[in-house]
């Protein structure tokens, strides 16, 4: 008797959890059903990398809509709209509920190791403000770089305008190639340990070891330099002199912006501020 009650014991779990996922299914309708009010959300959707069955994992090979909407089947009996069960993604739900719905698929990503310490998840930025589920563009972004960053960043978009700057408007230079967007170990998500070691990746001439060595150079670039933007050649900080006076005692090594050389005048002015 005790052994018999022991297999029973075994059994009745297996055949309430295959009954339990099997009446699962039932409260799935499907993408058909989706595109009937929702076709041009379904169009798109269509088009993104998330209905491609070939990409282990997408929603394509899961619950296609209701992957990241859930179940529909009450959202159906209800006759549609808000209110009825579907998860939306809207401005007004919490950043980290929109998150989790897409990490619920990416998390094991490489590219987003860092995103619990990322400055974006800390400042309550969700996935889907860069992000579209249903775009076809490249990453399913929403715009291009840095069309896409400086959106929210407009203080680096002024910078990104003045006469001097690293040419991301002219689409030589990507956000993405000195910041890392999901978050990184580095001040402000930078690509590397130290701004330097970020420079030199690009500026290798200026590594180094040199016989006289400019210690400021040593230290850190935005002594001297900005990264985004300036009124001043080269992305400097204030023009010479003054940029060197600022650490140079001015009284031993004097130096006069009013000379022939830093007057404005002729079509080259331009080339000397």
């Amino acid at each position: 008797l005790l052994a018999f009650l022991f297999l029973l014991s075994l059994v009745i779990p297996t055949v309430v959890i295959s009954l339990r996922d099997a009446g699962s299914d039932d409260i799935y309708v499907g993408a058909e059903t989706c595109k009937g009010c929702h076709k041009d959300r379904y169009e798109s959707y269509i088009k993104s990398n998330h209905a491609k069955k070939v990409i282990p994992g997408s929603p394509a090979n899961k619950n296609a809509c209701e992957t990241c909407h859930g179940p529909g089947m009450a959202h159906v009996q209800k006759g549609g709209g808000r209110g009825t069960g579907m998860f939306s993604f809207i401005k007004q739900r919490d950043a980290d509920e929109k998150s989790a719905r897409c990490l619920s698929c990416h998390q094991d990503f490489r590219a987003i190791s860092f995103w619990n310490m990322s400055r974006h998840k800390v400042n309550g930025i969700s996935c889907d403000k860069c992000h579209s589920i249903h775009s076809g563009s490249g990453k399913n972004l929403r715009a291009k770089e840095p069309a896409l960053c400086i959106t929210c960043h407009l203080s680096i978009r002024a910078q990104l305008n003045k006469q001097s700057h690293h040419p991301l408007k002219e689409g030589l230079m990507k956000c993405t190639q000195c910041h890392a967007q999901h978050g990184e170990f580095g001040s402000k998500m930078i690509k590397a340990d130290t701004v330097n070691e970020l420079c030199y990746k690009c500026h290798a001439e200026k590594r180094g070891p040199f016989m006289w060595q400019h210690p400021p150079v040593e230290e850190n670039c935005l002594t001297c330099h900005v990264p985004h933007g300036s009124n001043h050649t080269k992305l400097l900080t204030s023009r010479p002199p003054l940029l060197c006076q600022k650490c140079h005692d001015a009284t031993q090594h004097p130096g006069n912006i009013y000379t022939n050389f830093e007057t404005l005048k002729g079509t080259a002015a331009s080339s000397k501020n």
